[in-house]
Protein backbone atom coordinates (compact mmCIF):
# COMPACT_ATOMS: atom_id res chain seq x y z
CA UNK A 1 0.00 0.00 0.00
CA UNK A 2 2.89 2.34 0.87
CA UNK A 3 4.31 1.76 -2.61
CA UNK A 4 1.08 3.12 -4.15
CA UNK A 5 0.39 6.08 -1.86
CA UNK A 6 3.84 7.68 -1.93
CA UNK A 7 4.09 8.02 -5.76
CA UNK A 8 0.46 9.23 -5.91
CA UNK A 9 1.11 11.98 -3.33
CA UNK A 10 4.39 12.94 -5.01
CA UNK A 11 2.69 13.16 -8.41
CA UNK A 12 -0.19 15.17 -6.92
CA UNK A 13 2.23 17.72 -5.39
CA UNK A 14 4.28 17.93 -8.61
CA UNK A 15 1.22 18.45 -10.84
CA UNK A 16 -0.22 20.99 -8.37
CA UNK A 17 3.02 23.00 -8.48
CA UNK A 18 3.22 22.91 -12.27
CA UNK A 19 -0.44 23.66 -13.04
CA UNK A 20 -1.24 25.81 -10.01
CA UNK A 21 1.91 27.89 -9.72
CA UNK A 22 4.51 27.59 -12.50
CA UNK A 23 2.14 27.63 -15.49
CA UNK A 24 0.05 30.63 -14.29
CA UNK A 25 3.23 32.58 -13.47
CA UNK A 26 4.72 31.80 -16.89
CA UNK A 27 1.54 32.79 -18.75
CA UNK A 28 1.18 35.98 -16.70
CA UNK A 29 4.83 36.89 -17.34
CA UNK A 30 4.52 36.30 -21.08
CA UNK A 31 1.30 38.34 -21.18
CA UNK A 32 2.93 41.22 -19.29
CA UNK A 33 5.80 41.26 -21.79
CA UNK A 34 3.89 40.60 -25.04
CA UNK A 35 0.64 42.48 -24.29
CA UNK A 36 1.25 44.86 -21.37
CA UNK A 37 -1.83 47.06 -21.93
CA UNK A 38 -4.25 44.13 -22.24
CA UNK A 39 -2.68 42.25 -19.32
CA UNK A 40 -3.23 45.32 -17.14
CA UNK A 41 -6.95 45.41 -18.02
CA UNK A 42 -6.87 47.86 -20.97
CA UNK A 43 -7.50 50.71 -18.56
CA UNK A 44 -8.15 54.27 -19.71
CA UNK A 45 -6.85 57.06 -17.53
CA UNK A 46 -7.40 60.79 -17.37
CA UNK A 47 -4.31 62.04 -15.61
CA UNK A 48 -3.80 59.66 -12.68
CA UNK A 49 -7.47 58.72 -12.44
CA UNK A 50 -8.69 55.43 -13.92
CA UNK A 51 -11.97 56.14 -15.68
CA UNK A 52 -12.71 52.75 -17.22
CA UNK A 53 -11.59 49.89 -19.38
CA UNK A 54 -11.85 49.61 -23.14
CA UNK A 55 -13.09 46.04 -22.60
CA UNK A 56 -16.05 46.69 -20.27
CA UNK A 57 -18.99 48.87 -21.25
CA UNK A 58 -20.28 51.73 -19.15
CA UNK A 59 -23.71 53.20 -18.81
CA UNK A 60 -24.14 56.58 -20.51
CA UNK A 61 -27.64 57.97 -20.27
CA UNK A 62 -27.28 61.71 -20.79
CA UNK A 63 -28.19 63.22 -24.15
CA UNK A 64 -24.69 64.72 -24.46
CA UNK A 65 -23.08 61.28 -24.73
CA UNK A 66 -23.25 58.35 -27.09
CA UNK A 67 -25.16 55.50 -25.50
CA UNK A 68 -23.70 52.03 -25.10
CA UNK A 69 -25.30 48.76 -25.99
CA UNK A 70 -27.81 47.73 -23.29
CA UNK A 71 -26.48 45.53 -20.51
CA UNK A 72 -28.16 42.37 -19.27
CA UNK A 73 -26.15 42.10 -16.05
CA UNK A 74 -27.71 42.46 -12.63
CA UNK A 75 -28.19 43.94 -10.09
CA UNK A 76 -26.69 46.89 -12.02
CA UNK A 77 -25.73 47.47 -15.65
CA UNK A 78 -22.22 46.52 -16.79
CA UNK A 79 -21.54 44.54 -13.61
CA UNK A 80 -18.28 42.79 -14.50
CA UNK A 81 -18.64 40.37 -11.59
CA UNK A 82 -21.95 39.10 -12.99
CA UNK A 83 -21.25 38.83 -16.71
CA UNK A 84 -23.84 37.02 -18.76
CA UNK A 85 -26.84 37.48 -20.97
CA UNK A 86 -30.43 37.38 -19.83
CA UNK A 87 -31.04 33.92 -21.37
CA UNK A 88 -34.40 35.19 -22.61
CA UNK A 89 -35.37 33.66 -25.94
CA UNK A 90 -36.57 35.78 -28.88
CA UNK A 91 -40.22 34.94 -28.19
CA UNK A 92 -40.05 35.58 -24.44
CA UNK A 93 -42.54 38.32 -23.50
CA UNK A 94 -40.08 39.91 -21.04
CA UNK A 95 -37.44 40.31 -23.77
CA UNK A 96 -39.99 41.65 -26.25
CA UNK A 97 -41.21 44.15 -23.65
CA UNK A 98 -37.64 45.28 -22.83
CA UNK A 99 -36.75 45.73 -26.51
CA UNK A 100 -39.99 47.63 -27.19
CA UNK A 101 -39.28 49.91 -24.22
CA UNK A 102 -35.78 50.62 -25.56
CA UNK A 103 -37.20 51.35 -29.03
CA UNK A 104 -39.75 53.72 -27.49
CA UNK A 105 -36.98 55.52 -25.57
CA UNK A 106 -34.78 55.84 -28.66
CA UNK A 107 -37.68 57.15 -30.77
CA UNK A 108 -38.47 59.72 -28.06
CA UNK A 109 -34.84 60.90 -27.95
CA UNK A 110 -34.37 60.82 -31.73
CA UNK A 111 -37.69 62.16 -33.10
CA UNK A 112 -36.05 63.21 -36.37
CA UNK A 113 -34.99 59.63 -37.14
CA UNK A 114 -37.27 57.55 -39.32
CA UNK A 115 -34.81 54.85 -40.34
CA UNK A 116 -34.54 51.48 -38.66
CA UNK A 117 -32.89 51.51 -35.22
CA UNK A 118 -29.63 49.51 -35.21
CA UNK A 119 -30.16 46.22 -33.40
CA UNK A 120 -27.26 46.72 -31.01
CA UNK A 121 -28.97 49.77 -29.48
CA UNK A 122 -31.95 47.69 -28.31
CA UNK A 123 -30.49 44.24 -27.55
CA UNK A 124 -27.86 43.23 -25.01
CA UNK A 125 -24.81 41.19 -25.94
CA UNK A 126 -24.18 37.68 -24.62
CA UNK A 127 -21.79 38.97 -21.96
CA UNK A 128 -23.86 42.01 -21.05
CA UNK A 129 -20.60 44.00 -20.92
CA UNK A 130 -20.08 44.99 -24.54
CA UNK A 131 -17.96 48.14 -24.74
CA UNK A 132 -18.51 48.66 -28.46
CA UNK A 133 -21.39 49.57 -30.75
CA UNK A 134 -21.62 49.32 -34.51
CA UNK A 135 -20.77 52.36 -36.62
CA UNK A 136 -24.47 52.45 -37.64
CA UNK A 137 -25.46 52.73 -33.95
CA UNK A 138 -22.99 55.59 -33.46
CA UNK A 139 -24.14 57.43 -36.59
CA UNK A 140 -27.75 57.01 -35.45
CA UNK A 141 -26.95 59.10 -32.35
CA UNK A 142 -24.90 61.87 -34.00
CA UNK A 143 -27.70 64.46 -34.34
CA UNK A 144 -28.87 64.04 -30.73
CA UNK A 145 -25.34 64.37 -29.31
CA UNK A 146 -24.49 67.34 -31.56
CA UNK A 147 -27.71 69.17 -30.61
CA UNK A 148 -27.24 68.46 -26.88
CA UNK A 149 -23.66 69.77 -27.02
CA UNK A 150 -24.55 72.66 -29.31
CA UNK A 151 -21.90 71.42 -31.74
CA UNK A 152 -21.92 71.14 -35.50
CA UNK A 153 -23.21 67.74 -36.65
CA UNK A 154 -20.33 67.41 -39.13
CA UNK A 155 -17.78 67.71 -36.31
CA UNK A 156 -19.46 64.99 -34.25
CA UNK A 157 -19.82 62.77 -37.33
CA UNK A 158 -16.12 63.18 -38.14
CA UNK A 159 -15.32 62.20 -34.56
CA UNK A 160 -17.31 58.98 -35.10
CA UNK A 161 -15.49 58.44 -38.41
CA UNK A 162 -12.12 58.65 -36.62
CA UNK A 163 -13.33 56.35 -33.81
CA UNK A 164 -14.22 53.38 -36.02
CA UNK A 165 -12.03 50.37 -35.30
CA UNK A 166 -11.56 47.94 -38.17
CA UNK A 167 -11.88 44.15 -37.80
CA UNK A 168 -8.89 42.53 -36.13
CA UNK A 169 -6.20 41.74 -38.72
CA UNK A 170 -8.66 42.95 -41.32
CA UNK A 171 -10.88 39.88 -41.10
CA UNK A 172 -11.98 38.96 -37.56
CA UNK A 173 -15.23 40.55 -36.42
CA UNK A 174 -16.96 43.68 -37.67
CA UNK A 175 -16.06 47.34 -37.64
CA UNK A 176 -16.94 48.84 -34.27
CA UNK A 177 -16.80 51.97 -32.13
CA UNK A 178 -15.61 51.96 -28.51
CA UNK A 179 -18.21 54.08 -26.72
CA UNK A 180 -16.00 55.13 -23.80
CA UNK A 181 -13.20 56.31 -26.10
CA UNK A 182 -15.70 58.15 -28.31
CA UNK A 183 -17.26 59.93 -25.32
CA UNK A 184 -13.83 60.87 -23.98
CA UNK A 185 -12.98 62.32 -27.40
CA UNK A 186 -16.23 64.32 -27.22
CA UNK A 187 -15.27 65.72 -23.83
CA UNK A 188 -11.78 66.58 -25.12
CA UNK A 189 -13.38 68.38 -28.07
CA UNK A 190 -15.13 70.80 -25.72
CA UNK A 191 -11.90 71.62 -23.88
Amino acid sequence: MKNLIRPAITLFILISLVTGLLYPLAVTGIAQIAFPEQAAGSLLKRGDEIIGSTLIGQSFSGSTYFWSRPSATSPMPYNASNSGGSNLGPTNPALIEAVNERIKNLRANHPEKEEKIPTDLVTASASGLDSHISPAAAYYQVERVAAARNTDTAIVKSLVDRSIETPQWGLLGDSRVNVLRLNLALDALEK
